[in-house]
């Protein structure tokens, strides 16, 4: 058995867990990374690159279309056609250009790099099944970053058309009709990009409304959005299996039972942490339910061990598992970090996107604070209105005695650009009038932002 030797070993190549890797290696630690596939894990692989390169494709194709049925624009088209298989390997490419930049940047920070699946033996001791053989790799330091995986349902186990978002970014085909088991941000995000080319969809949600972790104001443009694509949703309904014809069966609150006709079954009902098959058992880790129980400094129970990303709990987004991973690099190397994030933004590319940073109007109330809301409307901004693009608002909240930001939510075209603006401001420690008080520039949809926060303080120039 080949034997090898580090400073920190980190289990996962995903955004977290790469990003470790590099950021130990920049500062001098010597670090070995195990990956039982492709760097880049989940996110960059097979969600949220692929998943961004087909809504990308699905709205270019909507567009044209749309054009080729005239536009007030001036704009028609002839009639349009789509290739999915020149699309996957596009965005094949997309993600193979990816997975280089990522090998290479893990390089330069002179990470080693073994490539096979690791199992824990125990809180130092990883062995490795390589092509050439087991490799047992013994480290002063772990990082766990095994990340999460689909969630399957009893009733409805992948294999054959119920497929999950995995082998939804792979067909070659459009199906003819597609339903979606789960109205949360993957659901609707492919739901609403496969509809735009071609599919009929039919979205099956269990609560009484889609984004379910959404305010009904903030998810009302996207619903709106979804009714003009004839895209059907069947609230407070129940996934129950396949019928004798390979049809989805659903079951209403009420107990009304049908069935949906579909060539494929998305199901999208969440993601849990990869917890088995990498030696957890093996180890004495305090758990929180499913995940690994971390503290501010991501430290687990064990001496020396780390745990990020989606195996130590929500929010499960790549940019907190990468956050992360640059700490728990830091603190190995003897700097004083602690997790001390304001917010974590976080958003939905449906069709239009969701936006949200910090505390919700309902949240701010709960922690006890008085608070000042004001939103603008994209109807009223001028960019917005020559991109043809004006669903959808900027919302502010913030205290009301010292108008200290608590948080910002947008919803409408490309409003994700946005996000760093509220993550900024929040973390910076922004009140109304600093908002109020930057220069916005013109046309551009971020004068919303600048709009909303001078609302708030009770003079808005444009409403």
């Amino acid at each position: 058995m080949n034997e090898l030797e580090c400073k920190v070993l980190v289990l996962g190549g995903g955004p977290g867990g790469y990003v470790a890797g590099i950021r130990a290696g920049q500062l001098g630690l010597d670090t070995i990374l195990v990956e039982g596939g492709k760097l880049g894990g989940c996110c960059l692989n097979v969600g949220c690159i692929p998943s961004k390169a087909f809504i990308h494709t699905a709205n270019e194709y909507d567009l044209i279309k749309r054009y080729s049925e005239g536009s007030e624009t001036g704009i028609s088209t002839a009639p349009t056609t789509i290739a999915l298989p020149k699309t996957v390997a596009w965005k094949d490419d997309i993600v193979s250009r990816l997975n280089t930049g990522v090998a290479g940047l893990l390089k330069k920070a002179k990470v080693r790099i073994v490539e096979g699946w690791g199992e824990m033996r125990d809180g130092k001791t990883c062995v490795v099944k390589t092509a050439d053989g087991e490799t047992r790799i013994k480290a002063e330091h772990v990082i766990l970053a095994t990340g999460s995986t689909s969630v399957e349902l009893p009733a409805l186990p992948f294999g054959d058309k119920v497929i999950s978002s995995t082998e939804m970014l792979s067909l070659t085909e459009v199906p003819k009709k597609l339903a979606v088991v789960g109205g949360g941000y993957i659901g609707l995000e492919l739901g609403i990009a496969f509809r735009k080319l071609g599919s009929d969809v039919t979205v099956v949600e269990a609560t009484n409304g889609i984004l379910p972790l959404y305010d009904r104001e903030l998810t009302k443009p996207v619903k709106d959005r979804m009714d003009n694509l004839k895209i059907r949703v069947m609230l407070e309904t129940f996934a129950k299996g396949l019928d004798d014809k390979g049809n989805l069966r659903v079951e209403t609150l009420s107990g009304e039972a049908s069935s949906i006709e579909a060539d494929k079954i998305l199901v999208t009902v969440g993601r849990k942490p990869r917890t088995d098959g990498w030696g957890l058992d093996n180890m004495d880790l305090a758990m929180d339910g499913r995940f690994i129980r971390i503290d501010q400094r991501c430290h687990t129970s064990m001496r020396n061990v780390w745990a990020i990303g989606d195996v130590t709990g929500e929010p499960m987004l790549a940019h907190r598992a990468m956050a992360q991973g640059e700490m728990v690099a830091e603190i190995i190397a003897g700097e004083a970090r602690t997790w001390d994030k304001v917010c974590i933004p976080a958003v939905c590319f449906t069709d239009p996107e969701v936006v949200s940073a910090g505390m919700s109007e309902a949240e701010a109330k709960a922690s006890g604070f008085e608070v000042i809301t004001a939103q603008f409307p994209y109807k009223a901004n001028g960019r917005a209105m020559t991109m043809e693009d004006e669903s959808g608002f900027v919302r502010i909240i913030a205290r009301k005695d010292n108008h200290l930001v608590l948080g910002i939510q947008a919803v409408g075209g490309e409003v994700s650009e946005l996000s760093a603006q509220f993550a900024l401001a929040l973390e910076m420690g922004a009140r109304l009038e600093d908002i109020g008080g930057t220069i916005h520039a013109h046309p551009t949809k971020s004068e919303a932002v600048q709009e909303a926060a001078l609302k708030a303080l009770g003079h808005a120039l444009h409403i």
